[in-house]
């Protein structure tokens, strides 16, 4: 049944005019973005497929271009306005949470987990934060496996000095989706530690993002973890 086809107060335009975007559901959401559907498929149709492929709304807002112009029903063009309507809500959220500061792994987690957990490559991102800990800036510093040449402790700390800010909170993803420290993760965290403090520049703490399982966190704290002092 394509859009048309359906009453009126079942049709996504209308059903979000009288009552409102929360009385849709995430297919429909998509729908309304792509406004046509494909040969012999609805928009609705489509946009439940795109989500089938992603496996989840999380995965969709995370996708590169890339994977988004090999999914079917989605172009260059419906790629580049998707992941900027995605980028558009994560940086509203962030807007949200920056008057609060990132004093805990919870927070830190809450604000950038949405955007992390979910890449394919792992991502080293830097949260500037001034002397009330409330967020400033966040500055990507390597993509690709974490190591100590990809992300040497000056690239890490460039970020805050240029800036002047008080202190910062390291974030990098595990793609598997478990944010357990390997002993790289554990050594590079040091030796950003010292770093940090011999240019008096504050390091909150340093979170991996993974993914909820069952029997353990979305995230390591190694400062819960008894890593950073």
């Amino acid at each position: 049944m394509m859009i048309r086809d359906l009453p009126d107060r079942e049709r996504p335009r209308e059903k979000l005019a009288h009552r409102g975007a929360a009385s849709l559901d995430n297919a429909e959401l998509l729908a309304l973005f792509l406004r046509t559907g494909t040969k012999g498929k609805s928009a609705i149709e489509v946009g439940r497929e795109i989500l089938n492929h992603f496996g989840s709304l999380h995965a969709l807002g995370s996708a590169g271009i890339d994977a988004l112009v090999r999914c079917p029903g989605l172009g260059l063009a419906k790629a580049c306005q998707l992941a900027a309507a995605f980028e558009l809500g994560a940086r509203a959220a962030r807007e949200q949470t920056g008057l609060k500061p990132l004093d805990s792994p919870e927070r830190i987690h809450k604000c950038f987990g949405p955007q992390l957990a979910w890449l394919g490559d792992e991502k080293l991102v830097v949260a500037l934060v001034n002397s009330r800990l409330q967020h400033l800036a966040t500055v990507e510093i390597s993509s690709g496996t974490l190591t100590e040449t990809t992300a040497h402790p000056r690239e890490v700390l460039r970020p805050a000095i240029l800036q002047k800010a008080y202190g910062f909170a390291l974030l990098h993803n595990h793609p598997s989706g478990d944010p357990s420290p390997s002993s790289a993760d554990i050594r590079f965290t040091r030796s950003i530690a010292e770093a940090a403090k011999l240019m008096e520049i504050r390091l909150i703490d340093h979170v991996i993002i993974g993914r909820p399982s069952p029997g353990r966190d979305p995230y390591f704290s190694f400062r819960e973890g008894g890593i950073l002092g």
